[in-house]
């Protein structure tokens, strides 16, 4: 191996044993420290810029106590049932999705709660596979080394619900005028009924669709067991 072989080894080697040290010492920050901020915060804050359309970054952090338990039992039944069994990625609903593409039915989510955590905290939106690999690492990362309460606090903060609005205090006044306490499960099902396109689909103005899963979302948090569901995080 010649010398300048032997220093981009070493170049690379430092590299990677910093991203891994720095990754660390995030993920321990964040297990206690309040999250007022995203990375996708930041991408759509810099798109804004680059498109010229202004846009106000709207989030409130809320400690656990402060949020609804509707809306942590919807989120979970909209997003992911199997929150409190997995370790980070739902094995049966990757299976499932590799089924449906494979039988022509087009590509399934199956990202977990705390997938999507990870990738809403530190990393960016978009589909690639260096952003997948980071995800996975996050998402290890945080199962690691925070509670299950802890992941759900977080993405309850920073999830995306609307155009420059983030996190379930911001959320629940922009389209109730309530605080993220007082939803009701009627209000919370909304709300999780439009994460995956909430920049396109309204809480408090839902079409027939939104409407539709929304009911879906409101049977699913009964079947769960309701509030006793969250004695098991």
């Amino acid at each position: 191996m010649s010398e300048w072989q032997v220093k981009l080894l070493r170049g690379l080697l430092w590299a990677v044993g910093g991203f891994v040290a720095a990754s660390l010492l995030a993920v321990l920050l964040f297990r206690v420290v309040p999250v007022f901020g995203s990375m996708v915060m930041v991408e759509r804050k810099l798109e804004s810029w680059i498109s010229g359309e202004p846009i106000d970054i709207d989030q409130q952090w809320r400690p656990w106590a402060e949020l609804s338990g509707h809306a942590k039992i919807a989120v979970i039944a909209a997003e992911d049932q199997r929150f409190p069994e997995h370790h980070g990625f739902d094995l049966e609903q990757i299976r499932r999705a590799i089924e449906s593409s494979r039988n022509g039915e087009g590509l399934r989510g199956a990202s977990t709660i705390s997938q999507q955590t990870a990738k809403n905290l530190f990393l960016w939106t978009g589909r690639n596979w260096l952003r997948k690999g980071l995800e996975a690492w996050f998402t290890l990362l945080i199962e690691a080394l925070w509670p299950k309460e802890r992941i759900l606090e977080v993405y309850l903060n920073i999830v995306e619900w609307d155009r420059g609005v983030f996190g379930l205090e911001a959320a629940a006044q922009h389209y109730f005028g309530v605080s993220a306490a007082r939803l009701d499960a009627y209000q919370a099902s909304r709300l999780a009924a439009i994460l995956p396109n909430p920049r396109e689909w309204s809480a408090s103005r839902p079409g027939p669709y939104t409407e539709r899963r929304s009911r879906w979302i409101r049977q699913q948090m009964q079947n769960l067991g309701g509030m006793r569901y969250l004695e098991r995080l």
